[in-house]
């Protein structure tokens, strides 16, 4: 990350205004462990169980679904980074100078919102974990008080750091991948000394539409991450190559993601309970060995709480976007609070946490993915950003469009949205269109959202890019002033 005071304080004071390129110091080796980090989750391997149980897929299958998946959905996340470095400034502030400073408003409250079921069930994972945890070693059962105390002590957490900012997550992100990488090599080297291999390559291969499906089910994951993809390149100079962007965010997700889901595949085998366990964590407890089971655990409520700091931290972006006039770290403590509600009703009310979880999943690639289409489409146009329009919200921005909206992007973000959801099946929600027809079939109703959002873009008449203002340093507005 940049040198300079402001990012390697103790606090992250910058919001969503541009940084300076004097503080563009970052390097794009960094991102590797920033989607390292992002993807330290138990629930790869439920997910990668789910395939086995509930896909009915054999192991050659899970393996093609868990390297094509990252692939996909990080190469996306790679893309619209670049934009970070073009910009400097968040995506979702980035996003205004597609939709108008009000037309920002309709994606940013939707992404802003899916956000809060994206944390709550990294909190209520990460709470489990502590549970787990605690029952293995010292015979402590779970209650109603432990449950809330729990899911209280790891949001806090999660508040603390993502409220320090860029410099603190990307520390965390560094120790944690050596650690989870070491963990994993362990689980990896029992899987394959305890594992009944004659079984697992015995499964019969299963439908070619629900190995598609499999795809979009462990790629909704990092989709999520796309929006939020310029916030961690908006330090990066200019001239950081692209293709190392790229090439960082899907190698970094892919090392994590390929791993945990074939094990979870393998795992689903021997103890196919796991795809439909009542939490994704306590299976490990039964699985391994407690020398093994403990620190794993621990490491994963790491990358949990890892990953529930980066959403939080772009989700204060978004929620500044929004209008909320208060500091990043204070726009964080919203989501932090949501997610602590949300959360507690999760753990002590809802029956199937992998039902409402994979529900979730459906939905959350659609919402989006709509925004996908549109500012990547924009992008092909768009090679840099009008810095003082970004963050002038009045008539004067050039960004204002007609009436504060652009048009174009906000029909195309909408068509697309619902365009997606038609094709879309989870049990909370059916598209009328997600049966007799390959898109629904094959689980690409986040797909078509991109597909029609994007083209639709393109075709309609759009506003003209206005030549940008500089980015300029605060050293130069200074003498500006002067």
């Amino acid at each position: 990350m940049s040198k300079t005071a402001e990012s390697e304080g103790a606090l992250e004071t910058r919001g969503i205004e541009p940084v300076p390129e004097s503080e563009r110091t970052a390097r794009t080796r960094e991102l590797f462990p920033t989607w390292v980090a992002a993807n330290i989750s138990v629930l790869l391997l439920t997910m990668g169980a789910s395939l086995v149980v509930t896909y009915k897929l054999n192991f050659w299958q899970a393996l093609v679904v868990a390297f094509a998946a990252p692939i996909v959905s990080y190469g996306l996340v790679g893309l619209i980074g670049i934009a970070g470095k073009r910009g400097g400034a968040p995506g979702m502030a980035l996003s205004r100078a597609v939709f108008g400073q009000r037309g920002n408003l309709l994606p940013g409250s939707l992404i802003w919102v899916a956000r809060w079921g994206w944390e709550t069930i990294n909190a209520v994972t990460g709470a489990y974990a502590v549970l787990t945890v605690l029952d293995i070693l010292f015979g402590v059962k779970s209650n109603d008080v432990l449950v809330i105390v729990t899911l209280l002590l790891f949001v806090v957490t999660t508040f603390v750091i993502s409220g320090l900012g860029i410099n603190a997550v990307q520390k965390c992100n560094k120790y944690a991948t050596y650690l989870f990488g070491l963990f994993s090599v362990l689980v990896l080297v029992y899987l394959i000394a305890n594992t009944d291999w004659t079984r697992v390559f015995d499964q019969p291969a299963g439908k070619m539409s629900l190995m598609v499906a499999g795809i979009g089910l462990i790629a909704a994951g990092g989709v999520s991450w796309i929006p939020s993809s310029p916030d961690f390149t908006r330090y990066l100079p200019r001239t950081a190559s692209s293709v190392a962007i790229v090439r960082n965010s899907v190698g970094g997700a892919g090392i994590v993601v390929l791993p945990m889901v074939l094990m979870g595949a393998v795992m689903a085998v021997s103890t196919p309970d796991l795809a439909s366990a009542a939490d994704p964590v306590s299976f490990l407890g039964e699985i391994l060995p407690l020398w093994i089971a403990v620190p794993y655990l621990l490491i994963a409520l790491v990358g949990m709480l890892l990953i529930n700091s980066m959403s939080m931290y772009s989700a204060g972006f978004t929620a500044q976007t929004l209008g909320f006039k208060v500091p990043r770290h204070w726009a964080v403590s919203i989501n932090a609070l949501i997610s602590l509600i949300f959360g507690g009703i999760l753990m002590l009310v809802a029956t199937s946490f992998m039902g409402s979880f994979i529900a979730f999943l459906s939905l959350l690639a659609v919402a989006f993915s709509a925004w996908v289409g549109v500012f990547g489409a924009d992008m092909l146009r768009r090679k840099e950003y009008d810095a003082e329009a970004l963050v002038d919200t009045t008539r004067t921005s050039a960004y204002w469009y007609k009436g504060g909206f652009s048009p174009a992007a906000v029909a195309s973000w909408a068509i697309g949205l619902i365009g997606g959801l038609m094709f879309t099946t989870s049990d909370w929600f059916t598209g009328p269109l997600a049966a007799n027809n390959p898109i629904g079939e094959y689980g690409l109703g986040w797909v078509a959202t991109i597909v029609i959002s994007g083209l639709l873009y393109v075709v309609l008449p759009k506003p003209a890019v206005a030549a940008p203002s500089a980015v300029c340093d605060e050293e130069e507005r200074e003498t500006l002033a002067v």
